[in-house]
């Protein structure tokens, strides 16, 4: 007997944006620190931009049932502050 090939509502890419987002997140998160800024910059604003950006699809996706909600918040939150980090750091530069 063959495998079933119905799609489970598991399958669809849009559970691995949740998790997608939260290691974006992490690698984004360090650019808050001051001792850590100007080691993480290239990688901060980056990773902080598309960890918001998957984390809030991967929010839209975890209210429909599909994927997780916990690691697209935490993704996003961390995203969010990789991404102030990195605002903070050129609005001292510039002024």
């Amino acid at each position: 007997m063959s495998a079933p090939i119905t799609p489970d509502p598991t399958d669809t890419p849009a559970v691995a944006l949740g998790p997608t987002a939260l290691v974006l997140g992490a690698i984004a998160a360090p650019g808050v620190w001051p001792g850590l800024m100007f080691a993480v910059m290239p990688w901060s604003w980056l990773a902080g931009a598309l960890a918001v950006t998957f984390g809030l699809a991967g929010i839209h996706y975890a209210r429909r049932g599909i994927g997780r909600m916990w690691p697209a918040v935490t993704g996003t939150v961390l995203g969010t502050l990789g991404l102030a980090g990195f605002f903070v750091l050129m609005a001292a530069f510039s002024g």
